[in-house]
């Protein structure tokens, strides 16, 4: 399955450097079950309503009624996509009484919201508000 073509004697060398540039690259590559997980974790990461809901857990944690008015949408709705966030373990909950609490799962999820801001912000100027918090 090799459709690179041998190269004249003159550029041999130049053609070896790929053929090692291609096979590291194709050694490195994940596999392809992993770049499909990959690939659905940030597409749970693509809705806006989940991303308030990340960025309103970095400071602490909150229940489902704090969530919906902080961010001014419904409750089955906050419900809903709290779900998703929990199938994804990107957030965790606890019982009080009736209450459920919900907390970012782990911090590998706030450096995630970080470091995406992080890279939004080397590009362009943003409001962010109090929502950047650091490591």
């Amino acid at each position: 399955m090799n459709d690179i073509k041998e190269c004249p004697n003159d550029c041999m060398m130049d053609c070896c450097l790929v053929l090692k540039k291609v096979e590291q690259i194709k050694r490195n590559m994940p596999n392809e079950e992993v770049l499909y997980d990959i690939a659905d974790f940030f597409k749970v990461l693509g809705e806006s309503t989940r991303l308030k809901i990340l960025y309103a857990l970095l400071k602490s944690e909150v229940c489902v009624g704090e969530l919906s008015e902080s961010l001014c949408v419904s409750q089955s709705s906050v419900s809903h996509q709290l779900r998703i966030l929990r199938q994804n373990d990107l957030v965790k909950f606890r019982k009080q009484g009736k209450a459920v609490y919900y907390s970012l799962d782990d911090p590998h999820v706030k450096s995630l919201l970080n470091q995406s801001l992080e890279h939004l912000l080397h590009i362009k100027i943003y409001d962010i508000g109090d929502y950047y918090v650091k490591h």
